[in-house]
C-alpha cells in the first residue's frame, strides 16, 4: 500500500498540472450536473415491512379518490374571552376566512368548520382544513404569504388563529452560515499549526473542492435515486470535516519530510505514502459506518449513510493526488517562513538526510512528547481519570427518551405549536394523534362496524369514529382518538393493546387482516426496526473496522481499545446531547428554544459517524507510533515519537472537525443543530480524552503486549504496510532517539 500510494504521490506532485485540470474539469462537470437535473423530491419516510408502513400502503392503494399527494393546513381558530366561534358575529368571520383561504393560490379545496362539523363541544374553538394543488416543496412564496394574509386579517377581527400542517412555512432554513463559520474557525486553527498562509490554505481548498464535487453530484442524482434535498446536509458536514483533516495530515507529513533534508519530490512522495495510507484506512473506517446504515433498512437512513460516504471517499481521493499535485505549485511556500529561508532546495546526500534527522530528533521535545511523558509516568491515574470522566458525562444518557420531530415539540413561539396546543385544549390530548385502524374483508363495512363497537369499550379510547369503506368495499377504516397526546406512553400502550387485540377481532368478525398505524403506532415501528437493527449494525461496521485496523496495525488489542475507547466517546456524547436538548442545560447557550425527545434517528447516526471519525484518529495517531516501533523504537519511546509528530497535527485536526460542526450548531433547523452539537462533543471528548489520554495510558501498561498478533494469524493476514516500512531510506534509526526524548519515558 505504502509504496503504491508513494508512486501515486510522486506522480501527483511531477504532473501537477494534469493531475489539478481534471478535478477541476470533475468539479466543473459536476457542477454543471448539477444544474441541469431535474429538483429533488420531496422528502419522504417509509419503514419497509412494519405494520403502519403496510397499512399505509394499503390506503394509498384502496383509497386513490383520498390519497394527499398535495399540501394540507389545518388553520385553527379561537373565539376571544368567553366568547362562542358559533355567535352569528364570529361565524360570519370564520365564514369570510375560509373565503379568503379559498381564493388564495394553488388552493384547491377549503373545508370549513360549520360544513365539517369541526367545531368543539365547548364551542369555542374550531379549524377548517385547506387542502393544496401542489405539494409542500412546490408551494410558492405567493401560496405562503396568501395563507398568512387570511389569517392576518381574521386576526384583525379579535380571533385567535393558528394553523398548522406541512403547507405552513417553517421558518428553518440551511442558510450556510455552519459552513461559514466552520471553514472560518478551520482556517486560524490551520493559520496558527502552519504558520504558512499557503499551508493554510491547501487543506480549505481541497475540500471545498472536495464536498462541491460530492454535493454537486448528490444533487445531480436526486431526481434518479430519489435523494431529496436533506440528503446532503450529512454528506456536507462530514465531508467538509474530513476534507480538511486529510488535508492537513499530508501537507503537515510533507513538512516534515523536508524539515529532515528529503527532497521535493521525494518528500511528497513519502508522505503520500505514509500519512496517505493513514488516510485511506482512516476514510475506509468512516465509509464503512457510513455505509452500514444500510443494514437499519430505514430508505432515509441508507441515502444519508451512502451519499455521505460517497462524500468521504471523494475526499480520501482529493488528499491522496489534489493535495500533493498542488504541495508541487508551491513546495517551498509551504513551509513556514522560519524553515523557507533555511530551506536551500538542493537534494541532500544520505549522510545529510541522516545529520538533518539527527538534528531533528535533539530538537526540545514539544508539547505533544511532553504530554506523552506526563502520561507514560502516571498511566494508571491518567487512564482512572479519563474512564470516570467521560462515565460521568455519559450518565444522562440512561434518562434518553427518543421521539420523532413534530408540532408538538416545535417551539412554543410558533404558529404550528399554538395550534397544536389550541387543538389538544379544545379537543382533547389525543386529537393531533388520532390512530387509524384498517380492517381489510370481503364485507369490509360490516366487518368495520364491528370492530368499531369493539374499539369503543376499550381503555383510553376517547372516541371512534364512523366507518368509512372504500369503492370496491373491500377495505375500511376507522379513526380512533386516544384520551393521551401522541408522544403519552398510555397512547404507546394503548396502540400496543388494539394491535393484541387484532387477532381475536379477525376471528370474530371475519376481517382478513386488521392493522394500526398512526403517528404514536409508526414511532413504535421504528423505534423497534432501530432496536432491531442496532446489534447486526454494530456487528458489522465494528467487525468490519476491528479487522481493518488489525491489518493496518498487526495486533490485536489496539483495534480493541480503539473499540472501547469508541464506546465511552458516544456514550459521553450521548449523554451531553441529552443534558442540552431533553434537560435544557445550556439551552440559552446552544439555542434551543423548546426541550424536548431526542429524535429518534440521532443515536445510530452518531453510533456510525463517531465510529467512522474515532477511527480517523486512532489511525493517525497510533499509526505514527507503529512507524516508530517498527523501525526499531521501544513502547514508551514510540508513545512520545506518535505524540511528538502526530500530537500536534492531531489536536489541530480534531479542533478543526469540533469548529465544523459546531457551526452547524447555529442553523434553524433543529435536527441539523443536534447532529452538529452531537458530533463536536463526541469528536472532544474522542480526541482529547480517549485518544490523547486514554490511549497512551494503556499502551503504557500493556507495553510490547499491545503489538501482540497470534504467529498464525500474522502468516494469514496480508501485510498491507502502512508505516511505510518498505519504503527505502528510513527516516530514522533507534539510535536517533535522542536521550532527552528517552528520559520521557522514563
Amino acid at each position: 500500500m505504502a509504496m503504491f500510494l508513494s508512486r501515486l504521490g510522486r506522480f501527483a506532485f511531477r504532473r501537477r498540472g494534469l493531475v489539478v485540470l481534471l478535478w477541476l474539469l470533475a468539479l466543473v462537470g459536476a457542477g454543471f450536473a448539477a444544474s441541469t437535473a431535474a429538483a429533488p423530491p420531496a422528502d419522504t419516510f417509509s419503514m419497509p415491512g412494519t405494520e403502519s408502513q403496510k397499512a399505509f400502503d394499503l390506503l394509498q392503494e384502496k383509497f386513490p379518490d383520498a390519497r394527499a399527494d398535495g399540501a394540507a393546513a389545518r388553520v385553527v381558530i379561537r373565539a376571544p374571552g368567553t366568547e362562542k366561534i358559533t355567535s352569528p358575529v364570529r361565524k360570519e368571520q370564520v365564514e369570510r376566512l375560509v373565503a379568503d383561504l379559498a381564493e388564495a393560490p394553488q388552493v384547491e379545496r377549503v373545508a370549513g368548520p360549520f360544513e365539517a362539523n369541526a367545531v368543539s363541544g365547548d364551542g369555542t374553538t374550531a379549524y377548517a382544513y385547506v387542502t393544496y394543488g401542489a405539494k409542500a416543496t412546490e408551494l410558492t412564496d405567493v401560496a405562503h404569504d396568501g395563507l398568512t394574509d387570511a389569517m392576518e386579517r381574521a386576526r384583525e377581527t379579535g380571533l385567535a388563529v393558528e394553523a398548522g400542517g406541512d403547507a405552513v412555512k417553517i421558518e428553518q432554513a440551511m442558510g450556510g452560515t455552519g459552513e461559514q463559520i466552520g471553514i472560518l474557525v478551520s482556517a486560524v486553527v490551520l493559520l496558527l499549526t502552519f504558520g504558512s498562509l499557503v499551508a493554510a490554505g491547501m487543506p480549505l481548498l481541497t475540500a471545498v473542492i472536495g464536498v462541491g464535487i460530492g454535493v454537486s453530484g448528490i444533487t445531480a442524482l436526486a431526481a434518479t435515486f430519489g435523494l431529496s434535498s436533506t440528503t446532503s446536509i450529512l454528506a456536507m458536514m462530514i465531508g467538509l470535516a474530513v476534507g480538511i483533516d486529510y488535508a492537513l495530515f499530508i501537507v503537515s507529513r510533507y513538512r516534515s519530510e523536508i524539515a529532515e533534508g528529503r527532497e521535493r519530490a521525494e518528500a511528497a512522495s513519502r508522505a503520500v505514502g505514509t500519512a496517505g495510507s493513514a488516510v485511506v484506512f482512516a476514510g475506509l473506517t468512516v465509509i464503512i459506518a457510513l455505509a452500514g446504515l444500510a443494514v437499519v433498512n430505514v430508505p432515509m437512513l441508507t441515502k444519508m449513510g451512502l451519499t455521505a460516504a460517497g462524500t468521504v471517499a471523494v475526499a480520501v481521493l482529493v488528499a491522496i493526488t489534489f493535495v500533493p499535485a498542488l504541495l508541487g505549485f508551491a513546495p517551498v511556500r509551504v513551509l513556514a517562513r522560519r524553515d523557507r529561508k533555511q530551506y536551500t532546495g538542493k537534494p541532500l546526500s544520505e549522510r545529510q538526510q541522516r545529520g538533518a534527522a539527527k538534528r531533528a530528533a535533539r530538537r526540545k521535545p514539544n508539547l505533544g512528547a511532553r504530554w506523552a511523558g506526563l502520561v507514560l509516568r502516571r498511566p494508571l491515574t491518567v487512564l482512572l481519570l479519563g474512564v470516570l470522566g467521560l462515565g460521568a458525562v455519559a450518565l444522562p444518557a440512561t434518562s434518553l427518551d427518543l421521539g420523532l420531530p413534530g408540532e408538538g415539540a416545535m417551539a412554543t413561539h410558533t404558529t404550528q405549536r399554538k395550534a397544536y396546543d389550541m387543538l389538544s385544549d379544545s379537543f382533547g390530548p389525543g386529537f393531533n394523534g388520532p390512530l387509524t385502524v384498517t380492517v381489510e374483508a370481503k364485507d369490509a363495512k360490516k366487518a368495520a362496524e364491528r370492530v368499531r363497537t369493539a374499539l369503543e369499550g376499550v381503555p383510553g379510547v376517547d372516541a371512534v369514529s364512523p366507518v368509512t369503506t372504500n369503492p370496491s368495499g373491500d377495505t375500511a377504516l376507522v379513526n380512533v382518538v386516544p384520551d393521551t397526546g401522541p408522544t403519552d406512553t398510555r397512547t404507546e400502550d394503548l396502540v400496543r393493546s388494539l394491535r393484541g387485540m387484532a387477532s381475536g377481532l379477525e376471528s370474530r368478525t371475519g376481517a382478513a387482516e386488521i392493522m394500526v398505524a398512526g403517528q404514536t403506532a409508526m414511532f413504535i415501528d421504528f423505534s423497534q426496526t432501530l432496536d432491531d437493527a442496532l446489534l447486526p449494525y454494530l456487528g458489522l461496521v465494528v467487525g468490519l473496522a476491528f479487522l481493518l485496523l488489525m491489518l493496518v496495525f498487526r495486533s490485536v488489542l489496539v483495534p480493541l481499545k480503539a473499540a472501547l475507547g469508541f464506546l465511552l466517546s458516544v456514550s459521553a456524547a450521548l449523554g451531553a446531547v441529552v443534558a442540552v436538548f431533553q434537560w435544557g442545560w445550556l439551552a440559552d447557550v446552544v439555542g434551543v428554544d423548546q426541550p424536548g425527545p431526542v429524535m429518534s434517528t440521532l443515536p445510530i447516526f452518531m453510533i456510525g459517524v463517531v465510529f467512522g471519525l474515532a477511527m480517523d484518529y486512532e489511525v493517525f495517531l497510533v499509526s505514527r507510533m507503529r512507524e516508530a516501533y517498527v523501525h526499531g523504537a521501544r513502547p514508551g519511546e514510540a508513545v512520545v515519537t506518535g505524540f511528538r509528530y502526530g500530537g500536534r497535527v492531531v489536536s489541530a485536526a480534531a479542533i478543526i472537525m469540533t469548529s465544523v460542526f459546531s457551526g452547524f450548531i447555529v442553523e434553524d433547523n433543529d435536527f441539523v443543530k443536534m447532529i452538529g452539537f452531537g458530533l463536536a462533543a463526541a469528536v472532544l471528548f474522542d480526541a482529547f480524552v480517549v485518544r490523547m489520554a486514554i490511549v497512551p495510558a494503556l499502551f503504557a501498561l500493556l507495553g510490547t503486549s499491545a503489538w501482540w498478533l497470534p504467529k498464525w494469524l500474522d502468516r494469514l493476514l496480508p501485510n498491507i504496510d502502512v508505516e511505510g516500512e518498505k519504503l527505502s531510506d528510513h527516516r530514522a534509526l533507534p539510535s536517533e532517539h535522542s536521550a532527552r526524548e528517552n528520559q520521557l519515558v522514563g
